[in-house]
């Protein structure tokens, strides 16, 4: 173990003692089916369990009131409804069987969801006010409401209880309705639940009262709550330090769970879910200084992603545990490998922040760079080994080359993986270049590392013809070479040829930037903006353009408030609604034309480049070039590729033939990655 010692010691609270002090806080899966955990909720958590984890908390916002339709838009856990307790049971059981503890985080959010869905409620708040993320208009909660609202706590904790659960974690964090009370920002009550600090908690101590009651002293309850919202008019460190000592005080909770930031408005949410481009362990110092102040157990999660920096946190004594959840979305064997002296060998979280960018999108969770993380029931998070071995041609060493390379490997093949370029990463590398992007070159570290680990027969600098491959005499070849800009001319575009260049072609460096640059992002994701970004720190004059209702349309809920504030900060022009119909020189320099999406209305910009970002357009010729002489003729049998099963052993004495990633299409890393997992995972 050497310098996670601390870190492996067990640790108790109230009564259940969890065997380490590594943690998955609690998170919106989208796994949910029904409002109920089901056969694939169960796997995901008990594979954290299985890879070393001391506790799993699952159901981020699960709601205990019908009048918190959480369970409609997000997939989350109903614990509204006794229906629940038997998928509880099974829940447990599954964690139990792998030694780890489970919880569950049980909420009310007020006014912070939608009324049109589920049984369309009212929505609720302190004093009537909206929340400019969710945009849900709200009513003023009435003291009779404020009293079902409390039992409703209590009894979706005994729904907990009864569910074999080892206890339960009631938000007052991210503004659900108890911290609505405590702010000031949203509660401007006159009567007993407003006014005074001792007041506005009243609501929230009556919750806690209630679910005592219900479940008894022995009965795990903790809190999640923030340490400062981060707004002028609203609860700053001292007055939530005073809020955390009230609480641990009351001898009604076990354990806090301390966050930084409030989450009502764009730039708030990011905070709570800080990405590649924030620093490691950004608001430790919040939680510590409620530690400060309490006597109870206190768990801290935020971009803490690293052995390292959890160790220190626990053997510094910031914390008593350490909340590692994206850690474990990318890797949920992290603490096995801590523990074995693997630490190299961890898959380490790079704050892509596609899996919350997803649930925000009210999509499933997973990982930009693990494949396997929420389809347990079909893909490996352990690959195990082929009864035959074969050999493995692999053409390009991209995210899908480089999966299909160390999947193959692990099955024990003999594997040759090509490269064009002097470097292992593809399109990866590209992104890393931009600002505050540089972490997700993780992805590539790692598999770097485990394909050196594995004996990989790496050829970088080296273009894999057909003759090359051929003089491998393979059983399989993959082509996952990528894509190349698609530049060419479409419908409504009239430029001049050669006269755009693309954001590979700036990120790369092959193309010196420009000192006036109009880029023109047709795509909505990361390419175009962070391109852009790249740009103006080169000094640049920038103007982004795109034909969506925003930039960046595609970005995501964390990413997005980033990326505009390093935008407006460098004075990057935003400018969406329009089209590049024309671009033509004019003496030394470019006349760009744009045209409105809904008036057609055309302006003219005077510059000196242009960057177009549309996307790839796959390479795809050595494909069409080996197809015909492959005994699949290059064809993946969808149906068992979309079940997770093998492909069809295809008769005949050649090699087969497949491709992933954007040699087939384009897409993201995450593709790729599952394009190649989920095929050679059989090989």
């Amino acid at each position: 173990m050497g310098d996670f010692d601390q870190l492996l010691q067990p640790l108790t609270i109230n009564k259940l003692t969890i065997r380490n002090r590594i943690v998955s806080t609690p998170h919106g899966e989208v796994y949910a089916e029904g409002g109920v955990p089901t056969e694939r909720y169960r796997h995901y958590h008990a594979e954290k369990a299985k890879g070393g984890i001391g506790m799993t908390m699952c159901g981020g916002s699960s709601a205990v009131s019908r009048t918190s339709p959480t369970p409609y838009w997000w997939g989350a856990v109903d614990v509204s409804d006794d229906k629940v307790i038997p998928y509880f049971q099974q829940l447990a059981d599954a964690v139990h069987d792998q030694g780890a503890a489970i919880m569950i985080q049980i909420t009310h959010m007020g006014r912070r969801s939608n009324y049109d869905g589920g049984d369309w409620p009212h929505l609720m708040s302190p004093s009537g006010y909206r929340e400019q993320i969710h945009k849900g208009m709200a009513k003023t909660i009435e003291p009779e409401e404020i009293k079902r609202i409390q039992q409703e706590f209590a009894q979706a904790a005994r729904r907990v209880k009864e569910g074999g659960l080892d206890g339960a974690e009631v938000s007052a964090a991210h503004q659900h309705l108890i911290d609505q009370f405590w702010s000031p920002r949203t509660n401007q009550r006159t009567d007993e639940y407003g006014g005074s600090l001792e007041n506005r908690m009243r609501f929230g101590l009556e919750v806690f009262q209630a679910i005592r009651d219900e479940v008894g002293p022995d009965f795990a309850i903790g809190m999640r709550m923030t340490g400062d919202e981060f707004h002028p008019d609203g609860l700053g460190q001292e007055e939530l330090q005073q809020i955390a000592k009230r609480y641990a005080d009351s001898g009604l909770i076990d354990f806090l769970d301390i966050i930084g930031s409030g989450a009502d408005t764009a730039t708030t949410q990011a905070n709570c879910i800080p990405n590649m481009s924030y620093p490691p362990a950004p608001f430790l110092y919040l939680a510590s200084g409620i530690k400060a102040e309490v006597d109870i157990p206190v768990l801290h999660a935020q971009n803490i992603k690293d052995p390292n920096s959890a160790g220190r946190a626990i053997g510094e004594g910031h914390i008593d545990m350490v909340g590692m959840t994206r850690a474990h979305i990318a890797d949920p064997h992290f603490v096995n490998k801590i523990r074995d002296g693997d630490v190299d060998r961890i898959r380490q979280c790079v704050g892509a922040n596609y899996c919350i960018d997803r649930q925000y999108d009210g999509k499933e969770v997973l990982c930009i760079q693990n494949a396997a993380t929420g389809r347990e029931r079909t893909m490996p998070q352990t690959v195990s080994k082929a009864d035959t071995k074969r050999r493995v041609a692999i053409v390009g060493a991209g995210p899908g080359g480089l999966e299909a390379a160390r999947v193959c490997a692990e099955r024990g093949h003999a594997v040759t993986l090509f490269e064009a370029s002097d470097q292992l990463g593809g399109q990866v590398n590209l992104a890393a270049r931009a600002p505050g992007r540089d972490q997700i070159g993780g992805i590539v570290r790692w598999f770097s590392l485990e394909l050196a680990r594995l004996g990989v027969d790496q050829r970088l600098e080296t273009y894999a013809d057909a003759e090359a491959l051929h003089a491998l005499d393979p059983d399989i070849i993959m082509l996952a070479q990528g894509g190349r800009p698609f530049l060419d001319r479409q419908s409504g575009w009239h430029w001049e040829e050669n006269l755009v260049v693309s954001t590979h072609d700036i990120l790369s460096g092959a193309v010196a930037p420009g000192n006036n640059v109009l880029v023109f992002d047709v795509t909505g994701e990361h390419p175009g903006s962070t391109c852009a970004d790249y740009l103006a720190d080169q000094g640049s004059l920038v103007e982004l353009a795109t034909p969506d209702m925003a930039i960046g349309e595609l970005l995501g809920g964390t990413t997005a408030p980033v990326i505009y504030e390093r935008l407006y900060s460098k004075d990057v022009v935003l400018t969406p609604n329009v089209s590049l119909v024309d671009a033509y020189t004019e003496g030394e320099q470019v006349i760009a034309v744009l045209a409105n999406e809904f008036t057609g209305t055309e302006e003219e910009r005077a510059i000196d480049q242009i960057v177009v970002e549309n996307g790839t357009r796959p390479n795809e010729a050595l494909y069409y070039e080996l197809k015909p002489e492959s005994r699949n003729q290059g064809q993946t049998d969808q149906d068992a590729l979309f079940a997770g099963k093998p492909q069809p052993h295809w008769e005949g004495d050649s090699f087969l033939l497949y491709r992933v990633g954007d040699c087939v299409s384009p897409g993201n890393i995450h593709a790729a990655i599952y394009d190649s997992l989920r095929l050679c995972k059989d090989f």
